[in-house]
């Protein structure tokens, strides 16, 4: 297995936990694959710029991208839970209450085993 330096290994680490392509991140981050793909086969770090775009595809902060210390309560996240995350995160302050209205309601009122 090769060995990425420590920002092509923290991209690797977000596209396993989002079952995602290198393709997807192009997609997602509007840039050629072709382009994330010389990246890694060279080993090059991204430029400041680049990475700025991996991370709006990742709807992540550049912050968000370099504090990569795994906390023990989210060690263990689904895809699903990692996606509702980055979805929440993507999420306005206003529609974020709402969201969080409509959770507290979902658990009120969906019976015990549907939970």
């Amino acid at each position: 297995m090769k060995e990425y330096n420590e920002t092509l290994q923290r991209i690797k680490e977000l596209l396993a936990a989002r079952g995602w392509s290198v393709y997807r991140l192009s997609l997602e981050s509007n840039i050629p694959e072709s382009s994330l793909n010389t990246l890694f086969k060279r080993n090059n770090e991204p430029t400041l710029p680049t990475l700025r775009k991996i991370c709006q595809g990742f709807k992540i902060s550049l912050s968000d991208f370099f504090s990569y210390e795994k906390t023990p309560e989210f060690v263990d996240l689904s895809a699903d839970e990692i996606n509702l995350l980055v979805e929440y995160r993507a999420t306005s302050k206003s529609n974020k209450k709402l969201l969080k209205a409509y959770l507290a309601g979902l658990n009120k009122v969906l019976p015990e085993e549907i939970k």
